[in-house]
């Protein structure tokens, strides 16, 4: 494979490469480094390096003396068989300590290659690693070549022992072709790669595989632990989209089922502990191993604290004062640094959490009408509320089955709260408003109701909008089989009133858990992994729609196997502590038989709501019918952004629909996004049949939309929101109390301790918000919409420009959000709790910030 393409001495091209050593990267390494730089890590682990001998090495050149070589592959010149040529092994040379672009843990090596005319213009390299342990190849740089200049290589992957590949590793010039137009000599190493990441289907995925495969959700449930799942995805009854294969052995009593256990991700999925993501999803992992037994422990212990909270004060005491701990409990929380990240125990003995910005200027704001209104169009779930079209609103669930569930709400129960205005005249001026949980959680009311702490009902609330701009709740249906509807008004005074805050923590069970399952679970994790997984086993790194997509996969399918192992699963945090419990991805599995992957994209899915009415005067092509609703507001800025963006990239390449149509990697990728990654829902006629510029423009915006925007509105204020559990309850144990009993008497004497009874509990509340502070945190380098974490990224100058453009707008859609909240007109984007709508703000700091758009779904 050499053949002496470089045999002219004494000209060199001059190269060099970016690493990061493994070490640098591991968990226990970070963990054990405490305040350390990471440099010490590095060099620590370069003096432990070993050379091809496996005799030690000093630790400034741990990787010269042929640990790592490089062969270059020309882009210009073949080697007879249509190939481009190889060049000589050369190898990593002195290190490069003071490189001013290097970033944090990163080391910079010289390499040095002979240069020979003939060879022509090197547009890929092979790269062998000879030591035992593997490296994150960051970049490589070869400059001063001939009659071309520098050549990056933008590279992110770990190198493993090359004895661990059948064949060498490839990395690819930072140019970017379209198939048709790929430099013949390169034709068939791109090729080649695109048939290593697809694999063959067969056998157990090992750590340093590369194979992007599909697979069902048979891995959630542990029959041979007798507590078994239903397979989700690959029938009717329950489709999904499709995750990555594991190949991991089947469990005993079904053999469908894989046993549970570690999470195979293909290894550049797993970026390993560098990120502060990474830290703190692994603390996800510890909060399920470790924090939990601890919590038991806690409430276990009464002469700590009891099992259930007594007053709003006491829930506000886990953020003011927090709770006391023995001191046998807190040395079991001190020495896990990710845990001393959640917990502020300062030596004080307490488990403290941050306040919840919900609760930061107002203590009570939460419990108003505006508020429980507010938060259906700027809280954590702003994209289920619908208009209503219908009166009474009707069911899409089977009579035969469930007989007429019809709402029992009558017109003359909405008219007492409408001032003067009749039903007829509020649907006929787009005023009346649903936020319908009926049939998400009817059918599964019984199965629910028949787990050992919950007592739920089926919701429907009906809303007004006022002519301020605001919406006020009129009426709440409570269904639950077997039993005439409760329907509830608003109430101020009395028993009355607490029946109606009671009857909102109802609806706000529901919203929670079709939030967690649904809006955010199954409509942004979920559904993204398909495309992820496409994408890498079709799109060449030299693609431009790869290029365009790639960054916002990142992350994702690495949290979502650390979701089917901590959080979805079997037992898992979800099951504990929201409604649903062991229903809960079998509830989100019936509700995917209805995802449509085009309403995905804003516009279409507020005029699906009815939430807006296409015009083509207005902004965005579209007339909402609440002017006042930040998410919607924000929302279609970025949504144009992203589209005009996807537009100008997009143009770059496809001048005409038959460029796309006769693109062979871009019509194998989609192909099989919808005959395999959503292969439960590919005979569904909405799917785009991608053979114009717009159907590629449209496909690729919904997916940078979900990924960045839509996840960011419905995950980054789960903790502002819900960290006070009052305010957001994820489980209802008891129905509403009856006159004459014991509860109701209770509830009439104190309704606090009422409220507290009938909502989460204090373990399960222990374990929210613990897992909901880490899933709303973003990581100290986390990348933003609009940013890449590599300048050099693509060497196109028109889609550098294009991008460029993309970013500026961004940053100008932020101070439109800054001013839109500082209007004191618009009172949705405050509501009582004084808390401004900054979900959509594109920008963050670090930690938990309520505001920040990541280009994907990394946590």
């Amino acid at each position: 494979m050499t053949g002496g393409m470089f045999g002219r001495k004494g000209q060199k091209i001059k190269g060099t490469v970016v690493l990061m050593p493994k070490n640098v990267l591991d968990f226990n390494a970070i963990t054990s480094v405490g305040k350390g730089s990471a440099k010490d890590t590095a060099t620590d682990f370069l003096g432990k390096g070993l050379d091809a001998l496996g005799h030690a090495v000093d630790a400034l050149t741990a990787f010269a003396g042929h640990s790592i070589s490089l062969q270059l592959i020309s882009a210009t010149q073949t080697d007879g068989s249509g190939k481009g040529k190889v060049g000589n092994e050369a190898y990593l040379e002195k290190h490069l300590p003071t490189l001013p672009t290097l970033g944090a843990r990163q080391e910079a090596f010289d390499i040095n290659f002979e240069w020979d005319a003939s060879f022509g213009i090197p547009g890929a390299f092979y790269i062998k690693n000879f030591m035992t342990d593997e490296f994150f190849l960051v970049s490589v740089k070869l400059e001063d070549i001939p009659n071309h200049g520098t050549i990056n290589f933008v590279c992110n992957s770990w190198v493993y022992n090359f004895k661990s590949y059948k064949k060498n590793r490839i990395f690819f010039v930072n140019d970017t072709y379209l198939p048709s137009a790929t430099p013949g000599p390169l034709v068939k190493y791109r090729q080649e790669e695109l048939e290593v990441l697809r694999g063959d289907g067969t056998g157990k995925r090992r750590d340093f595989d590369r194979i992007y495969d599909y697979d069902i959700y048979n891995d959630l449930g542990n029959p041979d632990g007798g507590d078994p799942r239903p397979i989700i995805g690959g029938s009717s009854n329950y489709p999904y989209p499709r995750r990555v294969r594991t190949g991991r052995e089947k469990t005993r009593k079904d053999p469908n089922s894989e046993k549970p256990g570690e999470i195979y991700v293909p290894r550049d999925e797993n970026f390993g502990h560098l990120k502060s993501s990474d830290f703190l999803t692994y603390g996800i992992k510890s909060l399920s191993q470790n924090v939990i037994p601890l919590f038991k422990s806690i409430i276990l212990n009464l002469r700590v604290t009891s099992s259930e909270f007594d007053s709003f004060d006491e829930v506000r005491g886990l953020f003011e004062g927090g709770i006391k701990l023995p001191t046998n409990i807190l040395s079991q929380i001190s020495p896990l640094p990710v845990l001393k990240e959640i917990f502020r125990t300062d030596g004080e003995n307490t488990l403290q959490f941050p306040p919840p910005h919900v609760i930061r200027v107002s203590k009570s704001g939460w419990m108003t009408d505006d508020e429980f209104a507010r938060e259906m169009i700027a809280g954590v779930n702003p994209n289920v509320i619908r208009r209503l079209q219908e009166f009474p609103p009707k069911s899409t669930l089977d009579p035969a089955t469930y007989g007429d569930q019809t709402s029992t709400i009558t017109k003359q129960q909405l008219e007492i709260n409408l001032g003067g205005v009749t039903v007829e005249e509020a649907i006929s001026a787009h005023r009346l408003f649903i936020l319908d949980y009926h049939d998400a959680f009817f059918p599964y009311l019984t199965k629910i109701n028949s787990l050992p702490i919950a007592k739920a009902y089926a919701t429907r609330t009906i809303l007004f909008l006022k002519d301020d701009g605001s919406l006020k709740p009129l009426a709440i249906e409570l269904s639950k089989p077997a039993t005439v509807s409760k329907v509830v008004l608003p109430a101020t005074e009395g028993v009355e009133s607490t029946i109606w805050l009671l009857a909102k923590a109802h609806v706000i069970v529901n919203d929670s858990g079709y939030h967690q399952l649904i809006s955010h679970w199954l409509n942004t994790h979920a559904v993204m992994e398909p495309f992820a997984i496409a994408t890498n086993r079709h799109l060449s790194v030299l693609h431009p729609i790869y290029k365009l997509l790639y960054p916002h996969y990142k992350d994702t399918i690495n949290i979502n196997g650390l979701a089917r192992q901590s959080l979805i699963n079997a037992g898992g945090i979800i099951e504990q502590t929201f409604l649903p419990g062991k229903y809960s991805i079998e509830m989100s599995s019936v509700v995917y038989k209805n995802w449509v992957f085009t309403d995905q994209a804003l516009p279409a899915d507020l005029v699906k709501r009815g939430l807006a009415v296409e015009d083509p005067s207005a902004p965005h092509g579209l007339r909402l019918v609440i002017e006042d609703y930040p998410y919607a507001v924000d929302g279609l800025e970025i949504w144009d952004a992203i589209k005009t963006w996807v537009h100008e990239y997009v143009s770059v390449y496809y001048p005409t629909n038959a460029a796309i149509q006769q693109d062979t990697e871009l019509q194998a990728w989609w192909k099989e996004v919808v005959e395999k990654g959503h292969g439960d829902l590919k005979d569904k006629p909405w799917w785009p049949k991608l053979q114009t510029v717009e159907d590629l423009i449209q496909s690729c915006s919904i997916i940078i939309w979900t990924a960045s925007a839509l996840h960011a509105a419905v995950n980054f204020g789960q903790y502002p929101y819900g960290g006070y559990i009052v305010n957001r309850p994820t489980l209802a144990r008891r129905f509403i109390p009856e006159e004459g009993t014991k509860e109701y008497d209770e509830m009439v004497k104190d309704p606090q301790k009422a409220y507290l009874r009938t909502i989460t509990p204090k373990f399960e509340t222990l374990i929210d918000i613990s897992v909901i502070e880490i899933l709303s945190r973003h990581a100290s380098d986390e990348v933003y919409l609009g940013q890449r974490d590599n300048p050099n990224w693509t060497t196109d100058s028109k889609a550098l420009e294009a991008f460029k453009k993309f970013g500026n707008k961004l940053a100008e859609i932020e101070g439109k959000i800054t001013q839109r909240n500082n209007d004191p007109s618009l009172k949705s984007r405050h509501g009582p709790v004084q808390l401004p709508y900054t979900l959509l703000h594109r920008s963050s700091e670090e930690g938990m910030s309520f505001k920040g758009i990541p280009n994907s779904i990394s946590i």
